[in-house]
């Protein structure tokens, strides 16, 4: 089975911040990610990340965004 993970990396590490069974929902809440104005502003999270994810295979990141 297929799944999508938002991973969220900061300065401790990887965060998953989301997992969603459609490629549609997680990249909705991606790009909602992207334009929040607090992970905007933070400064302690560096980026957001969306990945495939199946048992067969690691995971294949589809989509990056670096806050800067």
């Amino acid at each position: 089975m297929i799944s999508f993970k938002l991973l969220t990396h900061d300065a401790w590490g990887v965060v998953t911040a989301g997992e969603f069974s459609s490629l549609e929902q997680a990249q909705e809440v991606f790009r909602n990610i992207c334009a929040d104005p607090w992970y905007r502003s933070d400064g302690t999270v560096k980026g957001v990340e969306l990945v495939r994810c199946n048992a067969s295979n690691p995971p294949e990141r589809l989509e990056w965004f670096a806050f800067s």
